[in-house]
């Protein structure tokens, strides 16, 4: 029973692992703003269907508040960050950006506890830094002049991510501390989709134009978002959480291969090792943080 909880969790990664892409994709067919509307109420009608629109009582308002707050903020800066980037390169080295959440939810539980960090902490945080560093210099890698021109290029897509990141980091503690065993997913999904609307009709955005082809996009990129929660909403209950944990934290690497091939862009050798170095910089967080907690 456990192996079969494992692989749903196995397959919520590879879900989510699809999903930057796909997010891209409805982006370009209907615009960042409108795409991200219409992905994120499609993705609510889904969830309200598969796992039911929970109670509010199994919340503090607090909560609700507070992490719907950071939650709507985090899935709006993701998706307009890669709705706006100006190309699918760009879309991808804004998606790792993203990527730096692992590492920074590690570092701010540190700090928000009472325990000395163990200081091969902050090589491993400076390590993911680096590594995104690496991905946005695209071919020259370490490159402090092409990384300042790729990000002045539109700064805005870059900036949306990295403060993203921040934002998960910080809900992710927070969800955390909270205790619960009750998600309230659905529950934001649908104040993020209602946040997009207002955003949609308060804005120029562009008129929505539906087609065979975008709306099967739509759908999958829909199912993609709902799927992956819902199977990781059954994997945490008697899944092996360790392994799942540990291999979460290769989302990167296996995103940036599946965005590759969804997008039909070809990524530089530079890029793939910055990939790495986050995705190795993340799990020297968590393992150097795993040691000492069970020391």
């Amino acid at each position: 029973m456990t192996n079969k909880y494992t692989l749903f969790g196995l397959l919520a990664i590879l879900f989510w692992s699809c999903l930057l892409a796909m997010t891209r994709m409805v982006a370009e067919s209907f615009g960042p703003v409108g795409g991200a509307a219409l992905l994120y109420t499609v993705s609510s009608m889904l969830l309200v269907l598969v796992l039911g629109v929970p109670k509010l009582r199994n919340f503090s308002w607090r909560y609700l508040l507070i992490g719907g707050a950071l939650f709507v903020s985090y899935e709006i800066l993701l998706a307009l960050s890669l709705g706006f980037a100006d190309s699918r390169m760009q879309s991808i080295q804004v998606s790792i950006v993203n990527y730096l959440w692992p590492a920074l939810t590690v570092l701010f539980a540190v700090w928000g506890s009472e325990k000395k960090p163990n200081w091969l902490l902050y090589p491993a945080v400076s390590l993911a830094f680096m590594g995104v560093a690496w991905t946005v210099g695209g071919d020259q890698g370490l490159s402090p002049s092409m990384i300042a021109q790729n990000v002045m290029a539109n700064p805005l897509v870059f900036a949306m991510a990295f403060v993203g990141a921040i934002i998960w980091a910080v809900y992710c503690n927070i969800t955390q501390r909270q205790q619960s065993k009750h998600s309230a997913i659905t529950l934001f999904f649908i104040a993020t989709a209602a946040a997009l609307w207002v955003k949609y009709f308060l804005t120029d955005a562009e008129p929505l134009h539906f087609t065979l082809g975008s709306s099967v996009n739509l759908l999958l990129a829909a199912g993609l978002m709902a799927g992956g929660y819902a199977l990781w909403n059954v994997a945490i209950v008697g899944g092996n959480m360790v392994f799942l944990a540990t291999m979460s934290y290769f989302t990167p690497v296996l995103s940036s291969f599946l965005s590759s091939f969804i997008l039909g862009v070809s990524l530089p050798g530079a890029f793939w090792q910055g990939v790495f170095m986050v995705t190795l910089g993340s799990l020297g967080c968590w393992w150097v943080t795993r040691k000492k907690n069970a020391a």
